[in-house]
């Protein structure tokens, strides 16, 4: 329908004049093919509090549709340059939330948090997968005035919004993390002009650093006078000594040995590491799943297999039947090896030196676990269990004996699967990887 024909009533109360249903009308025409970068856009313009927004996509989405292929390439074009300035500020509220949403722990519970925020737009479903990314190995909730955010350590729920009351007021981190400000504050360097442009105002009282800064903006010119007369100083260069790996004994339970192995220097992999990811999984299970190293948000969280590679796996094992709760999951490498580019982190193989660092706590766990069948992801992986000289694609989908009794198997890793380019490509490879976990299925006891 023409976009003038079409009235559009507002969020809350809506037309007072029942009209009629849209999803009954009968389609006239096939809808318009978009490219992507519309659909990115109207994703953002949706989440903008203006009432007009409906009306706004629906109008550009028309003249697409009648003909103007290009529409988005006219930054001048009314439409379009509306649409890019609601657009904007979805990204700029986003952006908000992400840097000043604090959590605070929820007294007499371990490790659940929630945090209070109030953003300009309709954004919590936008942010919340950011959230659950960065923070998956705690409980948390977001709450704003209209919607809310909850995270369990496995999967994103929503619910309606709630009020600051919800929300706890302070907690023991908070002193430490106002210490830590105070000290780290460089009075030769104050702007509070761009302060406020970067830190606005309206955010403050989410923000415990904030209770800080009347005093020291007050204190700044005395500190940078003080600092100014102050005799210079030789730097001090201190190499940090490491700390002591503890000694383990077979007698050691499997948290002793995740204790020590988060002390790990055996390789360099720990220095741009954020932390050792361990495995996860019962301590009796009679099935290890392992694979090469943990990856970008494996290496955040702490958690093995939580990223994209492992929600593939776990879709893969519910089709199977394969409950995930009842597997030991781990990796070869307790590190994540990447390269930077820009802000993201890129995958790399780690190197035969830091498999060989590695081995002695993938030996650790299996020795205490003691399983009886082992599920090797990926080239590196097979090659860890199965020796040096095992061809993946060659050798994959086939149960060996190894020499402690248990019986291991290798197949594709799914990460691996996910590199394949989409359509036919992936779907075979996901193919081969769903049949060879068929064989793990059909080894477990019914």
């Amino acid at each position: 329908m023409p976009p003038e024909t079409v009235e559009w009533n507002g969020d809350a109360q809506g037309s007072l004049i029942g009209g009629q249903d849209v999803a009954a009308l009968p389609a006239v025409r096939e809808a318009p093919r978009v490219s992507s970068d519309f659909m990115a856009l109207a994703n953002a313009v949706l989440c903008h509090r203006d009432p007009q927004r409906h009306a706004l996509l629906y109008r550009l989405l028309w003249r697409m549709g009648q003909g103007e292929r290009g529409l988005l390439d006219h930054a001048t074009d009314a439409d379009v340059h509306r649409a890019e300035v609601l657009a904007k500020s979805v990204r700029r509220d986003t952006h908000k939330m992400k840097a000043f949403v604090r959590f605070r722990e929820v007294p007499g519970e371990t490790e659940a948090f929630v945090a209070w925020f109030e953003p300009e737009h309709y954004i919590v479903d936008r942010v919340a997968p950011f959230f659950a990314r960065r923070f998956a190995g705690m409980r948390w909730a977001i709450l704003t005035p209209y919607r809310s955010a909850h995270w369990d350590g496995h999967a994103l729920a929503f619910g309606p919004g709630g009020v600051r009351a919800d929300a706890p007021e302070d907690d023991a981190r908070e002193s430490l993390w106002r210490t830590y400000y105070a000290n780290i504050f460089n009075p030769a360097r104050l702007n509070p002009t761009m302060m406020r442009s970067e830190m606005p105002q309206k955010y403050w009282k989410h923000l415990p650093e904030t209770q800080l800064l009347p005093e020291l903006i007050q204190n700044a010119g005395a500190r940078v006078r003080e600092m100014a007369e102050r005799a210079p100083e030789l730097p001090r260069r201190r190499i940090p000594e490491a700390p002591a790996e503890p000694v383990l004994t077979a007698d050691d339970s499997l948290d002793a040995v995740r204790a020590a192995a988060a002390a790990c220097r055996r390789c360099e992999l720990w220095q741009p590491a954020t932390r050792t990811v361990f495995g996860e999984g019962p301590d009796d299970a009679r099935v290890v799943l392992m694979g090469e190293q943990p990856g970008d948000e494996e290496d955040l969280s702490g958690r093995p297999f939580v990223g994209p590679a492992g929600k593939l796996l776990d879709r893969v094992l519910a089709e199977l039947g394969i409950d995930r709760r009842t597997l030991y999951l781990t990796n070869a490498v307790k590190h994540f090896r990447f390269e930077q580019r820009g802000k993201r982190r890129l995958h790399r193989n780690p190197t035969s030196t830091q498999v060989q660092a590695c081995r002695p706590w993938l030996q650790q766990e299996l020795a205490r676990i003691d399983p009886q069948l082992i599920v090797c992801l990926g080239a590196n992986a097979a090659r860890t269990v199965l020796g040096g000289d095992f061809q993946l694609m060659a050798q994959r989908g086939q149960w060996r004996v190894m020499a402690e009794g248990a019986r291991a198997l290798a197949t594709l890793h799914p990460s691996w699967v996910l590199r394949q380019p989409e359509g036919e490509a992936r779907q075979a490879a996901l193919a081969l990887f769903k049949n060879d976990l068929a064989l793990l299925a059909a080894a477990l006891p019914q």
